[in-house]
């Protein structure tokens, strides 16, 4: 547990330690995660293996030189990565308005450098002065750009216009849909939820939530499911997922090879981590075998949660979190091939903690992010 109360998985640990030791700062770990500093370095002195090679030392001095050249090629290959990812053709005119648009954050000379472009052409270009008109669109696009792109191409017009607004850009909805046809960048479709009615239901089993899912706080009503997902290694492997009505963020998760009872107890079990009551929390669920086994009815008793099943046939009872395994699978999985296990793993936990739980802002949440439609409540 750290100082602040908040439990962690040990799959949560390794993961950030794993991302630490791939080159993420402790800074950049803590912003995106949502964990102290302090926590992270003690998980990294618990967690990083020591690797001693013959008699090899390294020094302070050589450590400091080390570092202070991987500083300088980190922001060289940063210049570099936005540079290609908005220098399309290469032309002057677009490697001009990419020093334009940076030109506060890095020197140009540093610029100039990490693109092989010769400071007296920029000077040079200079000389043809946009209009102000010209300016104000430019750095609208560039916002609209830059907004999508962070979103891994997962924002349409719609969010992208509330963040605008959000930052106090006043600009219509209708313009930043004309800008981004133009720079023709559009989000990923997500396909909606169709309902198909079933009046087929389990005498023992009841709905007890019936879709209501109005709620006036967090832990009073839970949902979960278990989604398939492609590995080239490992073949099938298996998302049990835990989602809060009323924050919509994903409390608990648990992923394996295999789709078993334990992984859904394993998923639910992460959700209570942080709870300190669930007595009379409403879990819904579909009337799979994993979750009407006497294994998940026992550890939801052992909790006093309360189990609600949908109807058979009808996945609408179930819709928020097949919808997020929709959305996973529209915004992230359909988008790669995963190596293995392994591989899969850390894209889900990036995508779930970072992305979905931390930055996705939602329409149904009056477009806050479920972390802090959690913290709100």
């Amino acid at each position: 547990m750290s100082k602040n109360g908040i439990r962690y998985t040990d799959e949560f640990k390794q993961q950030i330690v794993d991302l630490y030791n791939s080159g993420s700062s402790v800074a950049c770990l803590s912003s995106e995660y949502g964990v102290a500093t302090v926590t992270i370095y003690k998980w990294i002195k618990q967690l990083s293996p020591v690797k001693v090679t013959g008699n090899e030392e390294l020094t302070a001095k050589d450590y400091q030189s080390m570092k202070k050249r991987i500083a300088e090629l980190e922001i060289e290959n940063e210049i570099l990565k936005k540079g290609y990812r908005h220098i399309r053709k290469k032309t002057i005119k677009e490697v001009v308005a990419f020093i334009e648009n940076y030109k506060s954050k890095y020197p140009v000379k540093l610029i100039c450098k990490a693109l092989k472009f010769p400071r007296s052409t920029y000077y040079k270009a200079l000389v043809n002065i946009p209009s102000k008109r010209q300016l104000e669109m430019a750095k609208l696009k560039a916002e609209i750009k830059q907004i999508w792109t962070e979103s891994k191409s997962r924002y349409g017009a719609p969010k992208i216009h509330n963040i605008l607004t959000s930052r106090g850009i006043k600009v219509s909805l209708k313009r930043v849909q004309r800008y981004m046809s133009a720079m023709d960048i559009k989000s990923i479709v997500v396909k909606k939820f169709r309902y198909h009615s079933e009046k087929v239901t389990s005498d023992d089993k009841e709905n007890i939530l019936n879709r209501d899912f109005k709620t006036i706080s967090i832990n009073q009503k839970w949902c979960t499911d278990i989604t398939y997902i492609y590995t080239i290694k490992n073949g099938w492997t298996y998302l049990a997922s835990v989602m809060d009505f009323h924050s919509k963020k994903i409390i608990g998760y648990a992923y394996g090879t295999s789709m078993t009872a334990k992984l859904a107890v394993k998923a639910v079990k992460n959700a209570c981590m942080n709870v300190s009551d669930t007595k009379g929390i409403i879990l819904h669920s579909d009337l799979g075998t994993q979750y009407t086994s006497r294994l998940f009815e026992d550890y939801l008793s052992s909790k006093e949660i309360i189990h609600s099943f949908s109807r058979k046939g009808n996945p609408y009872d179930n819709a928020c979190i097949e919808s997020f395994h929709s959305i996973l699978k529209k915004e992230e999985v359909n988008h790669h091939r995963y190596f293995d296990f392994n591989v899969a793993r850390k894209a889900i936990f990036e995508y779930i903690e970072s992305w979905y739980n931390r930055k996705r802002i939602h329409g149904a949440i009056n477009y806050m992010t479920p972390q802090a439609a959690h913290e709100a409540a």
